[in-house]
């Protein structure tokens, strides 16, 4: 598989310009929904599991009602997911105290801990990719500026997006330049891809200020500019404040465990 065709160069940008009801909801709106999605996701304890399954409905309805490819997402979650991973694969190495038993096998918390932490990343990751994806870049850092974001910063944030394209663009010609010299039959060594992430910076760099320069000749000023800007509507108001209601119920009280009980016909 090529490099542009894993990772989809250009597709959030395609998916932002679809027409949905979740499209046209403020971008504000959105921001806000998603920040108090990932801070209730934080404030859970370690070792909970069970209570971060009714927050998966979150990222599925901006996916759902988005139409965003779910492979789409899940491969950009996998692609991120080593990190993940890595910051806890030793926690059952270290924490090996049991902390669940069912039936005669025990559960250490080191793998709840780690459970936890892989569902809580996918669940942000999913969350963030699809909040993008139903917004696009340029009506989220319009809407951060609008929400007291200072501009610089709204600026920073939107080049440091578009030029990971030029980056991308620029890796992918080297690595196809280097198939076609490299015919296969002999294996590049370190000092060669040394060399290549040498040169891609210098090639991105000289290949940035050209883009700025055609920037500045079409009047960029330093304002991000969209064709029309949205309020707050009825829908944007319920959209938030609706996420926001069953967030804090989801955290207050465990929804998965009160329909097991209920489902077991044990539940008050």
């Amino acid at each position: 598989m090529r490099f542009g065709n894993w990772f989809e160069i250009g597709r959030m940008d395609e998916l932002a310009r679809q027409d949905t009801p979740v499209h046209r909801l403020d971008a504000r709106a959105k921001l806000l929904a998603t920040g108090a999605f990932i801070v209730a996701l934080m404030s859970f304890s370690r070792y909970e599991i069970s209570a971060l399954m009714p927050f998966c409905l979150y990222p599925f309805v901006l996916i759902s009602l988005g139409r965003i490819p779910f492979g789409f997402i899940f491969r950009k979650i996998i692609i991120a997911a080593p990190f993940a991973i890595i910051i806890g694969i030793f926690n059952p190495f270290f924490d090996r105290q049991p902390a669940l038993v069912i039936g005669s096998f025990a559960i250490s918390g080191g793998w709840l801990s780690f459970a936890s932490i892989i569902i809580r990343f996918g669940l942000t990751a999913g969350a963030a990719l699809a909040l993008v994806a139903c917004t696009g870049i340029y009506r989220l850092c319009a809407g951060l500026e609008r929400m007291g974001l200072p501009r610089v910063f709204a600026v920073q944030l939107l080049f440091l997006y578009r030029y990971l394209f030029v980056i991308a663009d620029e890796g992918s010609q080297m690595k196809r330049s280097l198939e076609l010299r490299a015919t296969g039959l002999m294996p590049v060594g370190l000092r060669v891809y040394g060399s290549l992430v040498g040169h891609l910076l210098l090639r991105a760099m000289a290949r940035s200020e050209r883009i700025y320069q055609a920037m500045v000749a079409r009047g960029f000023d330093g304002e991000i500019k969209i064709a029309q800007k949205t309020s707050f509507q009825s829908a944007d108001w319920t959209f938030l404040f609706g996420w926001i209601f069953f967030f804090t119920v989801a955290r207050t009280w465990n929804i998965s465990d009160w329909l097991g009980r209920m489902l077991a016909g044990s539940a008050p």
